[in-house]
């Protein structure tokens, strides 16, 4: 029996699902379903907002008693381990039964556990009838710093989805090189830079440009900011995250969209866009294909944003 190499399990909210399942289909090139999915492509779940936590498979089996004599030939022997049984959708195993488990795996271990400190966290799980144990990696949260930057801008995105715009940039090459057009304070910047993304940004508003550097030296991140039009940047990027200002939707600026994504269309030849309207049109007038789309609606209002994936046509 063939099987991928990890488990990951997410989470978010219903205003979140479809930013979600964008994110996974970038990353893992394969929609999340039941806030569950299994890989063969290896990501660091504190990359995103969503990941909650990924199980790197040791052992898998059908039969219960098989995995553990499987755990047992491995002869594992690591200090201060610790153990967590992982509920998954169709799993129909009692608390009890659930506590049996978790000592049947300790067992196996021979050495001592640390359960307040622990040195590494073993994971095990059953999902559609296959046993899997392995070594959970858990999303550390230490990202969520970001909301102490010192300068903010009123209408900026939210972490969350300044994490997934820069996943879904990235897709799963995290040495891609970004540009995150019109950057503002630099709330897409400050998520890259925290997930190790090749990422530089520009803006011609000089007060934002100076509170983006701001904010990138209050963290120690490096990243390039350019103080500039986006039509000025000559160097090419895999690609561009375009933050539309949403103040400008109207007839009198329409222009000033199309120059914005034009010149972004010129260095890259992938971008992902983010806008209050419809942009079907300047998308294809540009010469690109939408090949993915998503609507990310605010919380307890009728605010919503529209997240284009579009690519160069050949």
């Amino acid at each position: 029996m063939q099987i991928n190499k990890y488990i990951y399990s997410f989470r978010y909210d219903n205003t979140e699902s479809e930013l979600c399942k964008l994110e996974s289909r970038c990353i893992f090139n394969k929609e999340e379903k039941n806030k569950f999915l299994i890989s063969e492509i290896k990501a660091e779940p504190s990359r995103s907002a969503f990941i909650k936590r990924r199980l790197d498979i040791i052992s898998f089996s059908k039969d219960y008693p098989a995995l553990i004599a499987d755990i047992k030939s491995k002869k594992i022997r690591t200090d201060g381990f610790k153990i967590e049984y992982l509920e998954l959708k169709g799993d129909t195993s009692e608390y009890a039964e659930r506590l049996e488990k978790l000592k049947d795996i300790g067992f196996c271990i021979n050495t001592f556990p640390d359960y307040y400190n622990p040195t590494i966290i073993y994971g095990i799980c059953c999902y559609e009838d296959v046993w899997y144990f392995g070594v959970l990696i858990k999303n550390n949260l230490i990202w969520e710093k970001h909301k102490q930057k010192p300068r903010s801008f009123s209408n900026s995105i939210d972490m969350n989805i300044a994490k997934a715009l820069v996943n879904i940039a990235a897709q799963s090459d995290i040495d891609s090189s970004l540009l995150d057009a019109c950057c503002g304070v630099g709330t897409i910047m400050l998520e890259g830079c925290f997930a190790g993304n090749n990422i530089e940004g520009c803006d011609n508003n000089y007060k934002v440009y100076r509170s983006a550097l701001e904010n990138l030296a209050h963290y120690q991140y490096s990243a390039k900011v350019f103080y500039s039009d986006i039509k000025d940047i000559k160097k090419r990027y895999d690609a561009v995250i375009l933050d539309l200002p949403y103040n400008m939707y109207s007839a009198a600026t329409d222009i000033e969209i199309s120059h914005i994504i034009n010149a972004a269309a010129d260095i890259s030849n992938r971008l992902v866009m983010v806008s209050i309207s419809d942009l079907t049109n300047l998308i294809s007038n540009i010469g690109f294909k939408l090949s993915d789309y998503c609507i990310v609606n605010k919380r307890a209002s009728n605010f919503s944003r529209r997240i284009w994936v579009c690519e160069k046509m050949e």
